[in-house]
């Protein structure tokens, strides 16, 4: 296919073109589906840490865990198929080294998932005020920021190998990987979000952080989601050391063609 494997008999549902795969440019669809997808997930975490500040705690722990996850979920079903929904930074890096992704795409990629992002930052700022939008900002509390930064190494771990399991095995999971990857950040949320907002996505925390010009704890949140996403593709790579079906895994990571 894309990296020298022919595409079997069987599997002639369209994928991306050569031309696609080797040109600078995902297109506009694309950029457009991981610019939105990031703006919603970054305004339903973002939302739901200053609702819970603004109403004393009526939005709870276990609710601002479960929102996200449920978004990312929603969004796989309605627009998964045009981009492979990443909106994260991490997951299109995952899936670049994994070699399931054109790097050539990674920044524009990038770009457009942090665009959205910083957008529904200014959104929170412009509701709610930034003393309050300052609640949606990722941060430890009560742990060392070295214990925060495992934490998200090891969360993102999980994250993305749930993603990249269920890209290379798309025949087996199918429409299910919603599921699984919106069950695993729920899950993630429900364990480490009181103690350090369980992000898993740069573009998350950037988004809030830019909004309200509060960097302190910024780089945990790129160091951490970055390394875990390399240790998944590390391991990854060695738990599936042979792909199920390349064509679906390449459609699972960058969207259909069109």
């Amino acid at each position: 296919m894309f990296d020298g494997h022919q595409r079997t008999p069987a599997d002639q549902t369209p994928r991306i073109s050569e031309s696609e795969w080797q040109s600078w440019n995902p297109g506009t669809k694309r950029l457009m589906a991981e610019a939105v997808g990031a703006f919603g997930l970054t305004a339903v975490a973002g939302l739901g840490d200053v609702a819970g500040f603004m109403t004393g705690g009526e939005v709870t722990a276990m609710a601002r865990a479960i929102a996200p996850g449920l978004f990312v979920m929603a969004m796989i079903y309605a627009i998964g198929d045009v981009s492979g929904l990443h909106i994260n930074p991490a997951v299109t890096l995952g899936f670049t080294v994994k070699r399931l992704f054109p790097a050539r795409w990674l920044p524009t990629y990038w770009i457009a998932q942090l665009l959205g992002a910083v957008v529904a930052g200014f959104g929170l700022v412009a509701l709610f005020g930034g003393d309050a939008a300052s609640h949606a900002v990722t941060e430890p509390h009560g742990i060392e920021p070295w214990v925060a930064l495992v934490l998200e190494v090891f969360l993102t771990w999980a994250l993305v190998t749930v993603i990249l399991g269920t890209a290379d095995r798309a025949h087996l999971v199918g429409p299910n990987a919603a599921i699984a990857v919106g069950a695993t950040i729920i899950l993630c949320g429900l364990v480490a979000l009181p103690l350090e907002g369980a992000s898993m996505n740069p573009a998350r925390s950037t988004g809030p952080a830019v909004a309200t010009a509060d960097f302190g704890s910024l780089w945990i949140y790129w160091v951490g989601p970055l390394i875990g996403a390399l240790i998944a593709v590390a391991f990854a790579s060695v738990v599936h050391a042979e792909r199920h079906d390349e064509g679906q895994a390449v459609e699972a990571a960058a969207g259909k063609r069109g």
